[in-house]
């Protein structure tokens, strides 16, 4: 065999590859835990002994922190191709977790309106079994660039409610209207 650039970059790939290839799960497993800690902030802020603000600043810096990890979950993922039957199970559940976390946490503190979260919620809940009964199927189930943007807008929202700045309540319903988009696109999907 003749050594290339070419093939030393290739093998060079291969190994970083094999070595990054349970990153992506590792990170979508510590946004499971991170979930909890955000949700922590906002319904037990007396266990704490902290004024609510900072309760706010370390619930927003969790769920900061576990957005990072999202985004570098998926970008390992496919850039070094290092997927996994796991990884496709956990990633969606993580996401979940932690979008239930935030908007429940905010409910419960009075940032966050009850109807909104409702919407969101239930089809959150609904596109999941979706997903496993589409996946149960044989079926591959990617998301779609309105669940990309519908995930954005949710996090966005999450992030103002948290920081209680101006604004947070119309993103909250941008994301409630993109949310339920997405949903029929999932849905559509389906029925072909």
């Amino acid at each position: 065999m003749i050594v290339t650039k070419e093939n030393l970059a290739f093998a060079r790939w291969q190994k970083y590859s094999k070595k990054l290839k349970n990153v992506p799960n590792i990170l979508a497993f510590s946004r499971v835990l991170m979930a909890p800690a955000m949700f922590l902030f906002f319904v037990n802020r007396e266990l704490f002994n902290c004024h609510p603000s900072w309760c706010d600043f370390f619930a927003a810096l969790i769920f900061t922190l576990a957005s990072i990890t999202d985004f570098f979950d998926g970008y390992i993922a496919r850039n070094f191709d290092a997927t996994s039957k796991l990884g496709e199970i956990l990633d969606p559940l993580a996401d979940k977790m932690l979008v239930l976390a935030g908007f429940l946490g905010l409910m419960m503190i009075d940032r966050a309106n009850p109807w909104a979260i409702y919407l969101i919620l239930v089809r959150e809940f609904f596109i999941t079994g979706l997903r496993i009964q589409m996946a149960t199927e044989g079926k591959k189930v990617s998301a779609s660039m309105a669940g990309k943007v519908k995930t954005v807008a949710q996090m966005g929202a999450i992030g103002f409610l948290t920081m209680n700045w101006y604004g947070g309540e119309f993103i909250l319903w941008i994301a409630v209207v993109l949310t339920i988009y997405s949903g029929f696109e999932y849905i559509k999907e389906y029925l072909k």
